[in-house]
């Protein structure tokens, strides 16, 4: 055996005696290895706790709570030195996109839908049916069954063929057809972009209908949307309903009502059959089941008890790219800052303390919604990332977007806002990363018992959710996963009850034809709860995941070839119609 060279003896020394970040530091290409070290554990702990903490209050979008949290990020960014890219009301750059928002609360007693058949008229209201608009609606009109509700000409599907939706109400099941099919073109068993109410908001009003009225399945084999939202308990348990939000000027414009099966079977009651009879049919050849429903008007009344305006924002900040040729395309890293505020602890409850166990209550007790997982730590996540690429000092050679969203527990609003209104082309956006959720362990709770299986380890599990709509971004985040060692679940591409693909900000951009992914550590007993605070944050494994997401960004932003786009995730060896 030859002696080692004193060099060469040196480096084995080194790999034989460094700590497990420093290897892995070292092994991480020298071009992105100072703004990798630059990801701080410690920093995030500081963070989280000021995010996390009693001062923002629980961060309620329209609240002052949230504002602190706008104003934290929008500081953070500047200190980052990223560019702004907004206009403010006077013309300035700023890295504000604010936008206006109805805040109402539905009357449920007062509010209804009425069936008016053969000079009979019969009166349903909460909770049989259930109705949501941000201004007053009084409207009669004609009744169609509409299937699912969805048109999708790359997959040879049109519910709306052979029917005039034309200043009629629309009646359609929730979800999609043959959702327990391993082999549907409607991506097996899970959802694609059709399944969402928003999307079949906007398919009724594109074919001129006045409004939408959706029904579970009725040969479902899952929970409905009202169920599984019960089974949440947090924040739906609050003594005041949390209410409700739209944008001003959204580009939905009709209401929609959801209704019972008992409704829905008495809406088709002169149609000649069944719902589970259409059902079945739609599901058997995927063809158009649809039909006027003879004798059949309803009337939609839908009271709010009040409806405020106000103004919220999206925080932007862009590292612009180093290669002139290459900057003006796009990568987007994104969370939400809002979370759902704080309320008067409820008759007869008492406090809760940060361990979730009674403590004294007085007159001025105040239970708060922390949000330190959902989502004080993808707002802390974007951040971090922010400072890293900045600490860098070499840039990748496109241009990084860091967005924290306003208004998502509302219905991804300020998501929704920004892809219709976006700072940068959305043509030449290339991929998204969006935390929501990414500092704790996946755990049985009430919202997925029975629905999913959860493994019996998730410590170093991270879901990424949207892979089917671009392996090509899978396949990336995979190999830089090789250098950090997480455990990639893809579960959630696969199910359906838990309408888990929709639920958070990337979703918006999917519908885009954007490469977006949800990173998700998965839901646990304190998802929306006040016992959802900082010391329950896995720093470690939240440390690795945006040691991943950094490499995956630079990746995105700096590869030759970018993510493509799949339109049509239909499994492996089925052919669409």
């Amino acid at each position: 055996m030859s002696k080692l060279s004193p060099p060469l003896f040196a480096g084995l020394f080194f790999a034989a005696s460094c700590t497990l970040a420093q290897c892995q530091t070292a092994s991480v290409p020298r071009d992105v290895r100072k703004g990798y070290a630059a990801l701080d554990e410690a920093k995030l702990r500081s963070d989280l706790a000021y995010i996390a903490s009693d001062k923002l209050a629980g961060r309620m979008s329209l609240q002052p709570g949230d504002d602190k949290a706008v104003q934290w990020i929008l500081d953070q960014f500047t200190k980052a030195g990223l560019k702004p890219l907004a206009v403010d009301a006077a013309g300035k750059p700023g890295y504000l996109q604010s936008f206006e928002l109805v805040e109402y609360r539905p009357d449920r007693a007062a509010s209804s839908i009425t069936l008016t058949r053969g000079g009979q008229s019969t009166v349903w209201h909460s909770p049989e049916a259930l109705g949501l608009f941000k201004h007053t609606v009084d409207l009669s009109a004609p009744v169609v069954f509409a299937g699912y509700g969805i048109t999708a000409p790359e997959l040879g599907y049109d519910d709306y063929k052979g029917i005039d939706a034309k200043g009629k109400i629309v009646l359609v099941f929730d979800h999609e057809p043959q959702e327990d099919d391993p082999h549907s073109i409607f991506n097996g068993t899970g959802n694609t972009r059709y399944a969402t109410t928003r999307v079949k908001l906007l398919n009724a009003q594109a074919h001129g209908a006045l409004a939408l009225v959706t029904v579970a399945e009725p040969n479902r084999k899952h929970l409905t949307n009202a169920e599984r939202s019960a089974r949440i308990g947090g924040s739906a348990a609050r003594a005041t309903p949390l209410p409700s939000q739209a944008i001003a000027d959204d580009e939905v414009n009709i209401p929609s009502v959801i209704v019972q099966d008992a409704v829905a079977a008495a809406l088709l009651a002169t149609s000649g059959t069944t719902a589970s009879a259409l059902q079945s049919a739609i599901d058997k050849d995927l063809t158009a089941h649809s039909l006027v429903l003879p004798d059949t008007s309803l009337t939609l009344h839908l009271v709010n008890v009040s409806e405020r305006r106000g103004t919220t924002s999206n925080v932007a900040g862009l590292l612009e790219g180093s290669d002139p040729s290459l900057q003006a395309e796009t990568i987007l890293i994104t969370a939400h800052h809002d979370h759902d505020g704080e309320a008067p602890c409820t008759t007869g409850q008492g406090a809760i303390d940060e361990n979730g166990k009674p403590t004294s209550a007085g007159p001025d007790c105040v239970q708060v919604w922390h949000g330190a997982d959902d989502n004080g730590s993808g707002t802390v996540g974007v951040v971090n990332l922010a400072r890293a690429f900045a600490a860098n000092g070499k840039r990748p050679r496109r241009s990084i977007l860091f967005v924290v969203f306003a208004s998502e527990e509302r219905g991804l609003l300020g998501a929704y806002w920004m892809a219709a209104h976006p700072l940068r082309p959305l043509a030449t956006t290339r991929a998204q990363i969006n935390f929501d959720m990414i500092g704790r362990d996946e755990k049985p709770s009430p919202q997925t018992d029975g629905l999913i299986q959860i493994p019996a380890d998730t410590s170093n599990r991270l879901n990424l959710i949207g892979a089917l709509y671009s392996p090509d971004y899978d396949r990336v985040v995979k190999e830089e996963n090789k250098r950090v060692g997480l455990e990639l679940d893809d579960r959630f591409d696969h199910e359906s009850a838990l309408n888990v693909f929709f639920r958070s900000d990337q979703f918006p951009f999917v519908l885009k034809n954007i490469p977006a992914f949800w990173w998700f550590t998965g839901f646990h007993p304190d998802y929306h709860h006040i016992t959802d605070t900082a010391e329950k944050i896995d720093y470690p494994k939240m440390h690795r995941i945006l040691e991943l997401a950094y490499l995956s960004a630079w990746r995105f932003a700096d590869d030759a070839q970018t993510p493509k786009f799949v339109a049509n995730p239909v499994p492996e060896g089925v052919a669409s119609h």
